[in-house]
């Protein structure tokens, strides 16, 4: 199928890279074509060549603009000994599409804000989650969806209570009231959670109930790590799949360092989910890769490189699905905004010096000022703009049943309606 590339793992303060290969290109394109082909010409179950697709899946790269695909796929040719030509499975779907994402009182937006752009279909303020601007209480995809039958599952690779999760189930006026927001997971009746913890556990003050428990007592069974959720998964209606790391605390923020290896990674994640929502009816997913932001904040390049290609793993999962249904399934991979305003190249130069890139974070230099990493960057010539996001327009992959209506310019609140329609 798709080329699995390569992934860095991190052991202290140092990259080790290892790549496998397992299927030549060649192969790889010729299946995208035809089923890309069979998607857009077959009719579902019912014989029916209208409506929505049964299986929908939203991918969300936090911060994922143009740049970190392009200097992604660029690390990836390096690896393979050649200057380009390597490319990522979401930028090898078919339909190819790009969307503005101002906030209602921004030129630049925020998750929040672009969030509930993409889940519920309206600009909002800054700051707000799941609310137009005057507070008042907007409706999300997964809302209406689940009220057709769908089963809803929500995820990410960071804090299930963190701005683009909540998005698509919370209502705010304050996207860092993050246990309140908490507490609109059981009241939203949706049936998978998942994500590496909490953010206010115990609330602000610490003096709350700890989150799992009142999700328990709602009737949401709270699974920490896979091997629980698998034993957990066939009598749970409701469940909460978070990570090892992210029990009995406060969720981790990004940090450049050794993963818990008992953590999940977000294409695991991502199948169990499948697993515990089947086929048998309907779904809708919406999968985040939040450390790509995160990375890109800190204009950490590798770390950056490393949370593309994880979030690439969890579209494969996707993409393996599709193909087991691809009159029936619909996949789109977009971000919320883009952070960082990174650039392949800079200062002039027409050359990316790769192996002095690869060769800091594998010998323990991790730049930790923001002088070191400018300077590094700088060195290897990959150009960062900011340390925050952009008001640069992100770009749109889908693959799949319906695919084709978003081909071309659109806005951040077109995707909901899109969908639906």
């Amino acid at each position: 199928m798709i080329t699995e590339k390569s992934v860095i793992l991190q052991a202290g303060n140092k990259y080790i890279i290892h790549m496998k290969t397992y299927l030549k290109r060649t192969a790889s394109a010729i299946v995208m074509a035809i089923c890309s082909i069979t998607a857009f010409c077959s009719c579902d179950n019912a014989g029916n060549d209208s409506g929505k697709a049964r299986y929908i899946f939203v991918f969300i790269g936090d911060g994922m603009g143009a740049g970190h695909a392009a200097v992604t796929e660029s690390y990836l040719s390096y690896q393979a000994g050649k200057l380009g030509g390597e490319e990522l499975c979401f930028t090898q779907f078919p339909v190819l599409g790009t969307c503005t994402t101002y906030s209602a009182d921004h030129h630049i937006t925020c998750s929040s804000a672009s969030g509930t752009a993409i889940a519920c279909g309206e600009k909002t303020l800054n700051g707000y989650l799941g609310v137009n601007p005057d507070g008042e209480r907007l409706k999300s995809i997964a809302y209406d969806l689940k009220e057709e039958g769908y089963n809803i599952g929500i995820m990410s690779s960071v804090p299930v209570n963190h701005a683009t999760p909540a998005s698509f189930y919370g209502h705010n006026t304050d996207r860092e009231d993050y246990y309140n927001i908490s507490m609109e997971i059981p009241e939203s009746g949706f049936d998978l959670f998942g994500g590496s913890g909490f953010l206010q556990y115990s609330g602000k003050d610490g003096d709350k109930t700890p989150t799992p428990e009142v999700l328990e007592s709602k009737g949401y069974n709270v699974c920490f790590g896979a091997e629980e959720f698998r034993q957990e998964m066939d009598s749970s209606e409701h469940i909460v799949f978070i990570q090892p790391s992210g029990k009995a605390e406060n969720a981790g923020n990004y940090e450049v360092e050794k993963p818990d290896e008992e953590d999940s990674r977000l294409a695991e994640m991502l199948q169990m989910g499948i697993d515990f929502l089947g086929d048998d009816e309907p779904f809708f997913i919406m999968c985040e890769g939040g450390e790509i932001d995160w990375a890109a904040h800190d204009n950490m390049t590798m770390p950056m490189i490393d949370a593309v290609l994880r979030f690439n793993e969890a579209v494969e999962t996707a993409y393996h699905f599709y193909l087991e249904h691809p009159s029936e399934t619909l996949i789109i991979v977009t971000a919320d905004h883009e952070t960082g305003g990174i650039t392949l190249g800079s200062n002039g130069t027409s050359t990316i010096y790769w192996d002095e890139l690869v060769k800091a974070y594998e010998g323990g230099a991790v730049p930790a000022t923001r002088e070191e990493k400018r300077n590094l960057n700088d060195k290897v010539c990959i150009g960062w703009t900011t340390d925050n996001h952009t008001g640069a327009p992100v770009p749109l992959y889908a693959i799949g049943k319906g695919a084709e209506k978003f081909a071309g310019r659109m806005d951040n609140t077109d995707i909901k309606g899109k969908i639906l329609n």
